[in-house]
């Protein structure tokens, strides 16, 4: 699955995970709305949560064969999130494993957000594979381990929000 970034660059360089991951070209960063391509575009704001039933299949196209995230800061996430074209999907209930937001809920980095997308969607060796580089990325993994499975064997969205929901309850 192709992996884009509608790149703002307000944050620490040394610190950006979607720096990383397109210079290891695992990522396609795009400076603006209009070069980052369709996809499912993975928004914090989106109405439907992603779910196994939007794994690409033969006839989609390359269009549900890309994810697209926007990596900029929370104050113009949902200005910019809307602007993107695509299919719009939030991710559930999962908890950030990164030095800077570690242990907190829904507050993921972009390389997160793209593994739990792809963990989600069945493409589990993928997100291994971009977590790698990064010293915490298995943290990631280990900390999402049971909703991760659980969330990748549901049928749809509302089957997610059910899972979510049992997460959300223990809070």
């Amino acid at each position: 699955m192709e992996l884009h970034v509608r790149y703002e660059g307000d944050d620490d360089p040394d610190k950006c995970s979607a720096r990383k991951l397109a210079r290891m070209d695992e990522a396609e960063l795009h400076r603006a709305t209009r070069s980052t391509p369709p996809g499912i575009v993975l928004n914090p704001f989106a109405e439907q949560a992603l779910s196994p039933a939007d794994r690409p299949t033969a006839g989609d196209g390359a269009r549900h064969s890309r994810l697209v995230a926007l990596d900029c800061s929370w104050e113009t996430a949902e200005r910019e999130a809307f602007d993107l074209e695509g299919i719009h999907r939030s991710l559930p209930f999962l908890v950030a494993g990164n030095p800077v937001n570690y242990g907190t809920a829904f507050q993921l980095n972009t390389v997160e957000a793209f593994a739990g997308a792809l963990v989600i969607l069945g493409e589990r060796d993928h997100a291994e594979r971009i977590l790698s580089t990064f010293s915490w990325g298995h943290t990631f993994l280990e900390l999402n381990e049971e909703p991760l499975g659980r969330y990748a064997n549901c049928e749809d969205s509302s089957d997610v929000i059910d899972v979510q929901d049992d997460y959300l309850a223990e809070e």
